[in-house]
């Protein structure tokens, strides 16, 4: 089993019609996601809209998760600045994570040196284990596969959330990397390719409504029924297509698929905003072609 469990969710963060954290909401979504197959969970990540909560705000969450949960909580610790993820970093632990996602510093673009003694500096900081979080469309800069091959000397640096969309780069790392260094699919559409280079798991974004077809698809690509697996995958890609575009980036659509499921959600801060309208009816339809009732109170 991979450290963290197979199949984990990027979790949203709730708010408040109003805007404000709703913490009784993250209780509640934490032990629903859990409830629906979910081997353990990442909490104010990229999907958690962890860049527009305050360092206070965060810790509350983790602090909520962890008091509902009792699988494996992985804290999104990570910005832009390297003394303030050490700062991040040191207050997940105290919060009682279990892991820490560390994302490439954003914006600055620094050179590949200057990401490998970002993430060595934070994982120096902790005794906690530490995936790297490798999204360069959303970083502006790709973790080169010398560097990550690097990092994987770390005692602590345990593997890479792996959102690159190379599986070819993918494979090479898998191979010049030590077995217990984990790659996570960092992707839902990526995962099957992945799984077929060495990947362990996921941590998706869909996840949060089809945790139970992911974990029976990884579950029959180990077991070696490719066929299952490819029919599983099939029938996930509409809401593989539905959890984010140009006019609805994530996690607009998935805060809207779970407000037609009942659970709590509430809209993306800005700069994200509000969903679309028509969105919650498209939500409707792709929980239809899974067979899934929406709640009768949405």
């Amino acid at each position: 089993m991979p450290r963290f469990g197979p199949v984990l969710t990027a979790m949203v963060t709730p708010f408040t019609p109003d805007g404000r954290l709703d913490l009784d909401g993250v209780e509640r979504l934490a032990a629903y996601l859990v409830d629906q197959g979910n081997d353990g969970l990442v909490v104010t990540g990229t999907t958690g809209e962890g860049s527009v909560l305050t360092d206070k705000e965060q810790v509350k969450v983790w602090r909520v998760a962890r008091k509902a949960v009792d699988v494996p909580l992985i804290a999104g610790s990570g910005t832009n600045d390297t003394a303030h993820a050490v700062e991040l970093t040191t207050k997940a632990g105290e919060a009682g994570m279990n892991g820490v996602l560390i994302v490439t510093p954003y914006y600055n673009r620094p050179s590949q040196g200057g990401i490998e003694q970002h993430f060595r500096a934070v994982a120096a900081a902790t005794d906690l284990p530490v995936l790297a979080y490798d999204i360069p469309v959303r970083t502006g800069r790709k973790i080169s596969t010398e560097t990550l091959v690097r990092l994987a000397e770390v005692d602590n640096i345990v593997g890479v959330k792996d959102a690159a969309g190379n599986p070819a780069e993918s494979a090479r790392l898998v191979a010049a990397t030590p077995a217990d260094f984990e790659l996570y699919s960092g992707e839902d559409s990526m995962t099957l390719p992945l799984l077929s280079i060495g990947a362990v798991g996921i941590i998706g974004v869909a996840t949060h409504w089809v945790a139970r077809e992911m974990s029976e698809m990884i579950a029959a690509f180990t077991k070696g029924d490719l066929e299952r697996a490819r029919e599983l995958n099939a029938v996930m890609l509409e809401s593989f297509d539905f959890e984010s575009s140009d006019s609805a980036p994530n996690p607009i659509p998935t805060k809207s698929l779970l407000r037609v499921l009942g659970q709590p959600a509430g809209q993306c801060r800005l700069p994200m905003g509000p969903a679309p309208a028509g969105l919650d009816d498209r939500a409707r339809e792709v929980l239809a072609g899974l067979g899934r009732p929406a709640s009768p109170r949405t």
